[in-house]
């Protein structure tokens, strides 16, 4: 190894960690441990495999020396090709110790980066909606990603690095000592020439990198927001893409002013340090030369001192940037935990029941219900925020009851911000009450499986929310079994057999990202009929034809009518005509229901109801 490479292997380290003041803690090395644990066999066999290349790095100049010596003495020819080939031998095992080496550090780190995936995904998905409202999707993606495989580079580098670079500096220490104590001395003379500038330019170049790092995520971000359907349609309405165009100009000049500022570091220090190696190399020449010609050193072994240098000054500069290097990694460990350790706030009981056969009743009983603090679902760096807001919530549902017999139609309406969406999102456990409770056919939801709450309820929203994947994918998101005639038979009854026949690629059709390929009314109905074949005892309608013109909310209603045929259903509506049929409509205002009744009964009444029925009426009146 030469010192030009010496050197960028310094450069490297000492870039690419990040340092923290932090000490260790006991209980997160416990927990890489854990993580650790199933591979502790590759990972021994790994760590032994680096000793051994570590000896063979040091014999291999030794061998070099004993071979100047034997020309300069005249040994026979048989001497100096038994060196010689004792040389390719163990070029030929340190070749194949490698192999096997990168193999074992590959499998090791892929398997951990598998663990701590799964692990943070898993984990992830069990997390109240509050958490994915607060959350940045950026930040948690890094987790995954960035922190992950930077926790992954303990094992694969970070640590065979520092065993491996541990023996080799003792054994070439020993073997170069034993060789000449004074050249030995000399060359760690020289140690803080090439040391103190590594990590000096080393925090430089990481400061410049963790800059364009941060300006080139800014930029994602932008790039993501801007250019997905909806943000670029914004851009376009406000006619702002000159000043888009050079928000995103600066951010691409500062990382080239970087780059160009990082390229001039690099060349300077590896200028230097090949300076600084051929001033080493010419003083263990020297001062070994001398020796030699005053007969108090081996030309062998003047040889081998200075091949034995670059093995001293590798390990010696990497093994200074080591502590940085592994409280990198412990940082990354630290973060990739960070996520682990929120407790999710809706877990299943052991001994979780399912909702009876049959058709489903629904109730409220005397619900409460505020929504948690910040400290309770997020974390600062997830929101990219200081400190989280940990103040208590204001409470939004007070004492709401109700109950919807089976196969019964009840309808929420109200102002917005009412409460409406809350009440819908306690029955599928989104959110879970504070006080009072939620049954299904008599049983608490909080008692209930999620797979058996699954089953028995779908929900439509307001959004109709569609992966950026195939009309058939989003439909089997609600049954994965289901046969080509069962997805074609809830499309016939969402009113979408023809459209779809009608797409080149029929059910294959992708929809675009959020399913933006499709109308609204369209996106709806497609929502629809994948309620439609998961067949759910119990229906949420949240707003489902909000936002549609007149001829898709028919459309659309034609679907709903086929969703509510012969089940229970809770729908928020904001057309209060497409309600009128309710078996019991509801009115919310402040998170209380404040009137109940039918649609005749409340008219009659003359209350908040009869005057959001007329004013709507009005609205409707003006605009025809």
């Amino acid at each position: 190894m030469d010192m030009e490479v010496t050197a960028w292997m310094s450069l490297y380290h000492v870039t690419n960690a990040h340092d923290d003041k932090r000490p260790f803690s006991k209980a997160t090395l416990r927990r890489i441990w854990s993580f650790a644990r199933p591979h502790k066999t590759r990972l021994t066999q790994y760590l032994v495999i680096s000793v051994v290349v570590a000896v063979l790095a040091v014999a291999t100049p030794v061998l070099a020396g004993r071979i100047v010596d034997a020309i300069v003495s005249g040994s026979s020819f048989d001497v100096v090709l038994g060196l010689a080939g004792l040389i390719a031998g163990i070029a030929v095992v340190e070749a194949a110790l490698g192999l096997v080496s990168r193999w074992l550090s590959s499998s090791i780190g892929e398997d951990l980066i598998l663990g701590l995936r799964t692990t943070v995904f898993d984990h992830v998905q069990r997390m109240p909606i509050a958490f994915f409202t607060r959350t940045r999707t950026g930040a948690l993606v890094s987790r995954l990603n960035n922190d992950v495989i930077g926790a992954q580079r303990a094992f694969s580098d970070t640590l065979s690095g520092v065993v491996g670079n541990l023996v080799t500096l003792v054994l070439t220490l020993v073997v170069m000592i034993g060789l000449s104590w004074q050249i030995t001395l000399l060359a760690l003379v020289l140690l803080p020439v090439f040391v103190l500038p590594a990590r000096r330019m080393g925090s430089r170049l990481a400061r410049l990198e963790r800059e364009a790092a941060n300006h080139n995520a800014t930029m994602s971000t932008q790039m993501t927001e801007r250019f997905s359907a909806p943000g670029a349609t914004l851009v376009k309405l406000f006619g702002r893409p000159e000043q888009e165009s050079a928000e995103f100009a600066t951010r691409a000049r500062r990382v080239r002013d970087i780059g160009v500022r990082s390229a001039m570091v690099q060349t300077v220090f590896l200028t230097a340090l090949t300076l600084v190696s051929a001033l080493a190399l010419s003083l263990v020449y020297g001062l070994g030369g001398f020796y030699a010609l005053t007969g108090r050193l081996d030309a062998g072994s003047v040889v081998a001192l200075a091949l034995l240098l670059t093995r001293l000054y590798a390990p010696l500069t990497a093994l200074a940037g080591a502590r940085v290097e592994v409280m990198s990694a412990l940082v990354s460990f630290e973060r990739v935990f960070e996520v682990l350790d929120l407790k999710p706030l809706i877990t299943e009981k052991s001994d979780a029941t399912t909702v009876p056969d049959g058709p489903v009743a629904v109730e409220f009983e005397n619900v409460r219900f505020t929504y948690p603090s910040a400290d309770k679902v997020s974390l600062a760096s997830l929101e990219e925020v200081a400190v989280l807001d940990n103040r208590g919530g204001v409470q939004v549902l007070h004492d709401v009851s109700f109950r919807a017999e089976p196969g019964q139609v009840v309808a929420l309406v109200g102002s917005s911000g009412a409460g409406k969406s809350t009440i819908a999102s306690l029955l599928p456990r989104l959110y879970d009450v504070d006080e009072g409770s939620v049954t299904l056919s008599g049983v608490d939801v909080r008692d209930l499986s999620a797979q058996s709450l699954r089953d028995t309820l779908g929900m439509v929203t307001q959004d109709g929310h569609l992966f950026h994947e195939s009309i058939r994918s989003n439909l089997l998101l609600a049954q994965p079994g289901a046969t080509e005639d069962e997805l074609w038979d809830v499309l016939r009854r969402a009113r979408l057999l023809d459209l779809v026949r009608a797409l080149p690629d029929g059910l294959d059709t992708v929809v675009g990202e959020r399913g933006y390929r499709l109308s609204g009314g369209e996106r709806q109905r497609l929502t629809i009929a994948r309620l439609l074949l998961a067949k759910p005892r119990v229906v949420i309608l949240d707003e489902a034809t909000a936002h549609l013109d007149s001829t898709s909310e028919a459309a659309v209603q034609a679907a709903l009518a086929e969703a509510l045929d012969g089940r229970t259903a809770v729908v928020i509506a904001h057309r209060l005509s497409t309600i009128r049929a309710a078996d019991l409509i509801l009115v919310v205002e402040d998170g209380r229901v404040v009137e109940r009744g039918t649609h005749t009964d409340l008219l009659a009444a003359g209350g908040r109801y009869e005057e959001l029925y007329r004013t709507q009426f009005a609205e409707e009146a003006t605009v025809s």
